[in-house]
């Protein structure tokens, strides 16, 4: 297979100090270790690993900051943020061109791993495809897990911070997010921006969020699609300390399973 996607990689972070970072005696939240390697460098090192990725770009405020990180993770190329996340994707895209699709993704993802990435892209189409976990698939492995929601008759959806932009299209979503950012994380007010119709359907969860996402995109002329991630880990990133525990937690049994494996 011959790799072909950009992925953007965001680690910035919002105005103000981080609480989850300043725990750690840290000012950047991408810098958190992990198993004592901070989440940009396991991000990184997955991203190269993956026969998808051609191109890594990192978008923060600090790029010297991280600039040792990334580069013992492999290497990437570090670009100063704008103003917003929306923004600072947008300027990237106008870049690119749309030389190759776009896949973006978070700093405080660090158990990312290629599978996640191949099950996303794999099923990627469209103009703009967003990856979700249901809350169902969540509780079956982690049953007290805490995350945040959005409800649609469908089931309960959480954000598994990886986006596919695919076609030029996808540049309208851009501009909506830019407007959208602060509404992300509920459903009704994010869908208010399509209408008030679509977020009144999305208020009384009498709308499925495969159909909506649907819906929406036809609202500003694109087709986007919905990927239900299968393994909920996807929708783990770390925000908390509770997130960080947990994090830990995982990468501890993969690296025993590794282990094993290498040794069966």
């Amino acid at each position: 297979m011959q790799a072909q996607w950009t992925c953007i990689v965001l680690a910035g972070q919002r105005p103000g100090p981080d609480i989850l970072a300043r725990h750690f005696g840290l000012s950047k939240k991408a810098l958190i270790p992990v198993r004592g390697v901070p989440m940009i460098s396991h991000v990184v090192a997955t991203l190269h690993k993956s026969s998808h990725i051609a191109k890594i770009i990192i978008l923060s405020q600090d790029i010297e900051a991280l600039r040792p990180a990334v580069d013992a993770a492999g290497g990437g190329i570090l670009v100063e943020s704008q103003s917003s996340i929306s923004l600072s994707i947008k300027a990237q895209v106008e870049t690119l061109g749309f030389a190759s699709p776009i896949l973006v993704t978070t700093a405080d993802h660090p158990l990312l791993n290629v599978e996640m990435i191949d099950a996303f892209l794999n099923q990627a189409g469209g103009d703009l495809a967003i990856a979700m976990v249901e809350r169902k698939t969540m509780l079956a492995q982690f049953p007290d897990a805490k995350r945040t929601w959005l409800r649609f008759s469908d089931g309960a959806w959480s954000g598994a911070n990886l986006f596919a932009l695919i076609g030029h299209k996808s540049v309208f979503a851009l501009e909506l997010w830019a407007d959208a950012e602060q509404d992300r994380k509920k459903a009704w007010r994010l869908f208010l921006h399509f209408g008030p119709c679509l977020a009144l359907r999305a208020l009384t969860r009498t709308i499925g969020l495969r159909y909506a996402l649907g819906r929406a995109g036809k609202r500003i002329g694109l087709e986007a699609r919905l990927v239900a991630m299968s393994d909920p880990v996807a929708a783990i990133d770390v925000d908390k300390l509770s997130d960080h525990v947990l994090a830990e937690k995982i990468l501890t049994e993969r690296e025993g399973l590794s282990g094993h494996n290498s040794t069966a």
